[in-house]
């Protein structure tokens, strides 16, 4: 049973439905999670809703401005998914045509150059108090940093409880994550010293509980604020912006982490069929394609390396066709 609590309108099929999922093998948690945030939008706008009508489907999937198209076709995906469990048991709803919305072309991850990333953090380091979000000043510099330097998706950084962050051993656990995976991941000492102080600063009386980078009341950061934020220390950093969907986005820190490694092992002619199980543990991929992609991004990005890893890897690089479901 999941221990996530509906409230809406929907509480008792929601509960239902992620419980017969689980049921029949899915870890479904993830999904659960999602749904979660469905409840509260039905409890907010469509309290008295007894039919999951056309006009809720149609409203809870209209496009955030920070939404990605992927994550849209997701959210989607999960109420079409519901809408079929309702019609089951013969309630009347609507069910989202399956491609109702068209998946947009396939990104090619931005990857940070070294002075970009020094002027980006410079910026955040520059960010100031505001009595809205009083730790906002704290946050930023630490946060950010984290997604780049532990090749983090911002989810994962967003939703870091205090008892997740080991500062006596720089560790970070990472739990349920896409696909419901979890995993540890080390942090640098420099990135741990700079948690270590964060952590005086923002939890003087630490909850193990509490949200190790909370916003107002206790809650995690909303992927806009965030956003919202990123897009500021970007344009101060000079980092020019090619507008909806063309990036940078928050998500290429990451993308920008595994190349950095890629590129390093390579030029130290580290055995890369030893450090991409490494690389793809750290990351928290379920397959080795996925870890492989950077191959060919990195050789991409720094052509003066490609005949070095093409000659020794030529069955392992696949073709660069961008990715654009990672950002949850």
């Amino acid at each position: 049973m999941s221990d996530i609590i509906y409230e809406g309108p929907f509480r008792n099929h929601l509960q239902s439905h992620v419980e017969l999922k689980k049921a029949i093998g899915y870890i479904y948690d993830t999904e659960a999670r999602h749904l979660k945030r469905f409840d509260i939008f039905t409890l907010e706008k469509y309290p008295h809703a007894t039919e999951l009508t056309k006009e809720i489907v149609l409203d809870w999937c209209s496009k955030k401005p920070y939404e990605s198209q992927a994550n849209l076709c997701s959210r989607a995906s999960f109420i079409r998914q519901f809408g079929k469990y309702l019609d089951s048991i013969e309630v009347k709803t609507y069910i989202i045509p399956k491609g109702y919305f068209p998946k947009e072309e396939q990104y090619v991850p931005y990857i940070y150059t070294i002075g970009e990333l020094k002027g980006f953090f410079t910026e955040t380091e520059n960010c100031k108090f505001c009595s809205e979000c009083p730790h906002r000043h704290l946050i930023m510099p630490v946060f950010f940093r984290m997604i780049y330097m532990c090749g983090l998706r911002v989810s994962e950084a967003r939703f870091l409880k205090i008892a997740d962050v080991d500062l006596e051993n720089g560790v970070l656990t990472i739990n349920q994550s896409k696909n419901d995976n979890s995993r540890l991941v080390p942090m640098s000492a420099s990135l741990t010293e700079r948690c270590r102080h964060y952590s005086k600063m923002a939890h003087p009386y630490p909850n193990a509980k509490d949200y190790f980078f909370p916003a107002l009341d206790g809650k995690p950061m909303t992927a806009g604020n965030v956003y919202k934020n990123f897009r500021k220390f970007l344009w101060r950093a000079g980092i020019s912006h090619g507008g909806r969907g063309r990036g940078p986005r928050i998500h290429d820190f990451r993308h920008t982490y595994a190349v950095h490694c890629l590129k390093k092992w390579s030029e130290q002619e580290k055995d890369l069929t030893v450090y991409l199980p490494v690389l793809k543990t750290y990351l928290g991929h379920d397959s080795f394609e996925e870890t492989a992609y950077y191959l060919r991004l990195t050789a991409d990005v720094f052509p003066d390396i490609t005949l070095k890893l093409e000659s020794r890897f030529p069955e392992m690089i696949p073709q660069l066709v961008g990715d654009t479901d990672e950002t949850y």
